[in-house]
């Protein structure tokens, strides 16, 4: 009977700060959409984050995207061997790249950068109480640090997932010519036939989730920030563990709704 109570009592403490969590990031996710009427005077802190958040991921983007391509093509071309004749294979990839690989992994790879690296920035500047001293000055943290990064990375990850699914495109493109001989007409005619708009929108629009999901994320662990730098650190990986969590879980939504 004690222990009935005790694992009762350790779900109903579990389940009580995940509720208390989540209002706390719903919280702070209307506190920022309030902000977005600032978004024209704060336009530079909106574009220091987006250089931050977007323009410096690319080369880890396009590294992703083009062993992503790469891969799946390997991979298609070893699934359809003796089924299908290889000038499937263009199709078959554009299509899984442009819908799945391309923003999932992209999410998944810029929340261990982008989500990780917001916690532990606004997590240091929690300890450090750098944030208080704002609220001390009148200046809203929200308003400064949060909305541009929920901005920036919303904005900027579609962006990158646009880079990550042609770069994909060309490594997969690269590994059926050199290595499987199939032509680059052979190839691209197959994209082109199977290729379908909605497709790539249905992609675009799971990025911007992922994009909105990891920075709020990130911000509502990073303002949560305590016990020093040893606090920081474990914000830092609640950030990428849970944008992770979140991704995988909103891909599976957003699959029900759009297909």
């Amino acid at each position: 009977m004690r222990m009935i109570y005790f694992v009762l009592h350790i779900i109903g403490k579990k389940a009580l700060k995940f509720i208390s969590e989540s209002g706390g990031a719903f919280i702070l996710v209307g506190k920022s959409l309030r902000s977005l009427s600032h978004l024209y005077k704060d336009r530079r802190l909106v574009i220091e984050q987006m250089l931050e958040i977007g323009v410096r991921s690319l080369p880890l983007v396009v590294t992703v995207g083009i062993f992503t391509g790469a891969v799946s093509a390997w991979q298609a071309a070893y699934q359809f061997q003796g089924i299908l004749p290889l000038s499937y294979v263009g199709p078959a990839t554009s299509k899984v790249i442009f819908i799945e690989l391309g923003p999932v992994l992209t999410a998944l790879v810029l929340a261990g950068r982008v989500g990780a690296s917001i916690a532990a920035e606004l997590g240091s500047m929690k300890v450090t109480e750098q944030i208080d001293a704002l609220e001390t000055l009148a200046i809203d943290p929200i308003r400064f640090l949060a909305m541009p990064r929920i901005v920036a990375a919303t904005t900027m990850m579609p962006i990158l997932v646009i880079f990550a699914d042609f770069i994909a495109l060309f490594g997969a493109f690269l590994v059926i010519n050199m290595l499987l001989h199939v032509s680059a007409e052979t190839f691209f005619n197959g994209v082109k036939s199977y290729f379908q708009v909605y497709d790539v929108i249905s992609g675009l629009l799971k990025a911007l989730v992922f994009g909105a999901t990891t920075s709020i994320a990130g911000c509502y662990i990073g303002f949560q920030t305590s016990g020093g730098a040893e606090g920081v650190g474990r914000s830092t990986i609640k950030a990428f563990v849970v944008s992770s969590a979140l991704i995988l879980m909103n891909d599976y939504i957003l699959a029900m709704f759009l297909f």
